[in-house]
């Protein structure tokens, strides 16, 4: 049995078991989505400071499945896996994120939303629910907003400079 957490409606959040990031993007909601769905332009930003990123797989559906590698600094290799549970393009991607094996325990459900701001800003709001509070804590310890708010940089950076 995997031990992704279930839901059936991505609004409805246990707040003890969720991360919540929040960045304002100078770029369209098509540019932000293209960034995440997009495998070279993916690895182009998705990471922490010093991590390189190599797709193996990105096939962006519900059913589908993207596969990637992220290298830290010196050299140590973390396999990556989402699960697509729900795509609206341009608008939200509800996925499931873990190691690239099956039945990770680790493994959370992630939920992004693209909110237009009229001014060609996107909000771009990142919503991790994991399995369980102590799962939570362990990754806010090990310092998973702060790597998190590093990759919202890069890709903020991404968008100015694409």
């Amino acid at each position: 049995m995997s031990s992704t957490p279930t839901i059936t409606d991505p609004t409805t959040w246990a707040l003890d078991r969720e991360i919540v990031l929040v960045r304002v993007l100078d770029a369209t909601r098509e540019a932000v989505f293209a960034a995440w769905t997009d495998a070279d332009s993916f690895c182009q930003w998705f990471g922490p400071d010093g991590f390189t990123c190599t797709v193996h797989e990105m096939d962006v559906r519900p059913g589908g499945r993207a596969r990637f590698d992220l290298t830290s600094g010196d050299g140590t290799l973390y396999t990556n896996r989402f699960d697509y549970l729900d795509v609206v393009p341009v608008e939200r991607l509800v996925l499931d994120h873990g190691s690239d094996t099956d039945d990770d325990p680790a493994r959370f459900r992630v939920t992004i939303t693209l909110d237009e701001q009229g001014d060609g800003k996107t909000v771009l709001t990142l919503r991790q629910l994991h399995p369980t509070v102590e799962r939570r804590e362990a990754v806010i310890g090990f310092g998973a907003v702060e790597l998190g708010l590093q990759t919202m940089q890069k890709l903020a950076h991404h968008l100015e400079v694409d």
